[in-house]
């Protein structure tokens, strides 16, 4: 649209990449220097994070044009949502291996021989995986396993690990520790300064085809900056708009003026927090008066809880399409207001009594007294029940597939709050109770406020703990034994006897399922299993009705 009136051969600041506007910034060139330096000294494994926008996929596209076929053998995997065996098929795929099996071990023997192969020419085999947050445990296991392929001397393929700010916290997990410890080079990508973000619009500027005719003022460029952060996706968005504006109102100098109109456009539509909290609170009142009253005339003392809760979250989601768009710093606002109205224990006795519904067992009263976190135990072993508690990241513990009580923090809350994570909806987790009138979050929107610990109701059918040791005889180990062939992880005879056959089976039914193969059959193994087969009948994460 603009594009004539500013004397453009093209649009100079698109979204889309495109090595020909490739610009370096002083960051981007120590990145840059970080991965060379990685690859060219075998070191194994080398990790790139940056926030998102900052221009992680600018260096690594960069890093691959300057590895010629000569030298080095490179492949990318761009799309993270792919399971053990699709990653190993993909990897295969773009260095030309046959990759139609789906047997991992036939994978991986055609992969190393690959890479001894490239070893004895003299060539470095790169393997760039970008988006690696979104990786689940399975696969970085995977990646992990792919990284024994060496010599005695070195290692046979080189990996990168690019992904935004949540990979660094997912590495420092425990789980994640024999992975995060093999990754000995390591860069976060800072966003620009203001100067390398004058030099990066003018650059791009330049290779449009601009004439010198469009010009930004010092007040346009900070006014840029400072919405931008340095981050060079956000100079695209405001840049873009800015051209625009000015357009419109058929100017080539472009004043502060200008482009805070532009940036004040694209904010319009979403609202202060004051007068977003005042619409949200608004019509929750009402949804409330109106639930309580159907409450009366229910008769409450007859209904569980949960069937209430289950009610509310329907009239709310019903209306939800009618409040306004939050930002992540709004929506946590928002989070914190809600959830900060009860204290501690009122919230945690909550979060169970939604988790007790799914169990179908009694629900904790009002009155009784509930001390988070021994009350949590206390509670759940009075049902029959057991507490795991979880520590790690949200998509481990969506694999486990139980509803979890997750436990946030807030910045000047004191003590802990409690949300029940009930379902799954696509990339979305599904919680109770509503918050901001919307029951559904992204990873992102949930993981801010998240402490990382969670806790998950289940129960020991079979009263196999404590774990079984080896050699241990019995008919606990035959029941196991049993419950693994039903899982599909034992094919020998019911011996009652655990032995090196049924060591083994554990280890393939953990590592199936993104566990850490140690061949103990302890309360994650067990919740898993059960869920493996029909006959318990456990709850599982519900999925959102459409």
């Amino acid at each position: 649209m603009y594009l004539d009136f500013h004397g453009f051969r093209e649009k100079p600041f698109n979204l889309t990449p495109d090595p020909r506007f490739v610009f370096l910034s002083k960051t981007h060139k120590e990145a840059f220097a970080h991965l060379l330096y990685g690859i060219n000294h075998r070191v194994g494994f080398i990790a790139l994070t940056g926030e998102v926008g900052s221009g992680k996929t600018t260096v690594i596209r960069a890093l691959l044009t300057q590895l010629d076929s000569a030298h080095y053998r490179t492949a990318l995997i761009f799309n993270p949502c792919l399971s053990a065996t699709e990653l190993l098929q993909n990897i295969n795929r773009e260095f030309g291996i046959p990759s139609d099996t789906p047997n991992n071990s036939t994978l991986l023997e055609l992969l190393n021989q690959f890479l001894l192969q490239q070893n004895e020419e003299g060539r470095t085999v790169v393997l760039v995986i970008d988006e690696a947050q979104d990786l689940e445990a399975s696969v970085l296991e995977q990646i992990r396993l792919i990284s024994n392929l060496e010599t005695d001397r070195e290692k046979l393929i080189q990996i990168v690990l690019s992904g935004q700010s949540e990979l660094i916290q997912i590495l420092e997990k425990n789980e994640m520790r024999q992975l995060s410890q093999r990754i000995t080079v390591r860069y976060h990508l800072q966003p620009m300064d203001f100067a390398d973000t004058v030099r990066y619009i003018h650059h791009r500027l330049e290779v449009a085809g601009g004439k010198g005719g469009v010009v930004f003022s010092k007040g346009a460029l900070k006014q840029i900056y400072k919405y931008s952060y340095g981050l060079p996706r956000l100079i695209n968005v405001a840049c873009d708009r800015t051209l625009l504006t000015a357009y419109s109102r058929d100017s080539t100098k472009i004043n502060r003026w200008v482009t805070s109109a532009a940036i004040k456009d694209m904010r319009k539509n979403i609202l202060p927090y004051g007068r977003m909290r005042r619409l949200i609170l608004i019509p929750t009142a009402t949804l409330l008066v109106i639930f309580f009253a159907g409450v009366i005339y229910l008769n409450w003392e007859d209904l569980s809880a949960q069937f209430n809760t289950s009610k509310q979250l329907e009239a709310i989601e019903d209306h939800k399409e009618n409040y306004p768009v939050l930002t992540e710093e709004e929506l946590s606002k928002v989070m914190a207001f809600e959830l900060g109205q009860v204290i501690e224990s009122e919230s945690a006795r909550r979060a169970f009594n939604t988790l007790a519904s799914f169990w179908k067992v009694p629900i904790v009263p009002e009155d009784s007294p509930f001390s988070h976190p021994d009350a949590l135990e206390r509670a759940a072993l009075s049902r029959d029940l057991r507490l795991y508690r979880f520590s790690g990241n949200l998509g481990t513990l969506l694999r486990l597939n139980y509803p979890a009580l997750l436990e946030l923090t807030f910045p000047n809350i004191p003590g802990k709050r409690f949300v029940s994570l009930i379902g799954t909806d696509d990339d979305q987790v599904l919680v109770d109770p509503t918050i901001g009138g919307r029951k559904s979050f992204s990873f992102t929107e949930l993981e801010k406020n998240w402490s990382g610990q969670g806790f998950v109701l289940w129960r020991d059918f079979l009263n196999l703990l404590p774990s079984p040791s080896f050699e241990s005889k019995g008919e606990h180990i035959k029941k196991l034994q049993s419950l693994l062939k039903e899982a599909g992880a034992y094919g020998k005879s019911l011996t009652g006897v655990f032995d090196s056959d049924t060591l083994v089976a554990i280890k393939q039914f953990q590592l199936s399922k993104g566990i850490e193969p140690d061949g103990i059959v302890g309360g994650q193994t067990l919740m898993v299993l059960y869920h493996s087969v029909d006959r318990f009948g456990a709850p599982k994460l519900q999925a959102k009705q459409r």
